[in-house]
């Protein structure tokens, strides 16, 4: 069985040791170092070359999202596994931009977490539950906003293309020209980032712009 092995990158001595003492009891994961900084970690990282990084995010000298930044730079075959108390936006967001692999809160069963170590050697990652949802609501704020661009003739264009209408069936109900549809169909594509009337189509029923 090959062994996993793991460095520990946390500003609070007692996590280290906590999660340094669950960790030796499995078998196939070894613990090769510890840092509670990035600096540090990143001077045990050229040293021991692990597979696995568990990274806090608030330290001070380099936190968390740096660190991360600088390991999949230099070192893109090392997975970084978050591990800390936040998932607002403010942490969660910049930690995935920098390369995170996974991303677990403190609070998660430690059996968890040795999973998660498991996983991301196989090139499966893991986020938890809480921070999957905040990302999802985020996602479906941002594009909820998307259609609030459009003016109401464009959505009154979605709308009818969610009910299947052709170009011409839609500048007769409106009473505008067909070049103008096309017009109105080119901004749509654009302000809702979308490549086609299809997902125009699907975008209009998933927002209840469509019957």
């Amino acid at each position: 069985m090959a062994v996993i092995n793991v460095l520990l990158i946390d500003d609070h001595e007692m996590v280290r040791i906590g999660m340094s003492a669950y960790l030796s009891t499995e078998t196939d994961i070894e613990v090769v170092g510890e840092a509670g900084n990035g600096e540090s970690g990143l001077e045990l990282i050229k040293k021991h070359q692990p597979d696995v990084v568990l990274m806090d995010l608030v330290m001070e000298k380099m936190d968390g999202v740096e660190t991360t930044e600088k390991i999949n730079s230099q070192y893109p075959e090392i997975k970084v596994i978050v591990l800390t108390s936040f998932y607002d936006d403010e942490q969660v967001y910049p930690a995935i931009e920098a390369g995170a692999f996974s991303y677990l809160l403190k609070t998660s069963k430690a059996e968890t977490i040795a999973q998660a170590i498991r996983a991301a050697v196989k090139g499966e990652s893991m986020v938890e539950a809480a921070v999957t949802k905040k990302m999802m609501q985020r996602m479906r704020g941002a594009e909820q906003s998307l259609h609030e661009t459009l003016t109401d003739r464009e959505l009154d264009v979605v709308t009818l293309i969610g009910n299947g209408k052709t170009n011409q069936e839609i500048a007769d109900e409106l009473f505008i020209g067909i070049k103008t549809v096309k017009t109105h169909v080119s901004h749509i594509l654009s302000k809702l980032g979308v490549d086609d009337r299809t997902q125009i189509a699907i975008y209009a029923h998933r927002h209840g712009l469509a019957t």
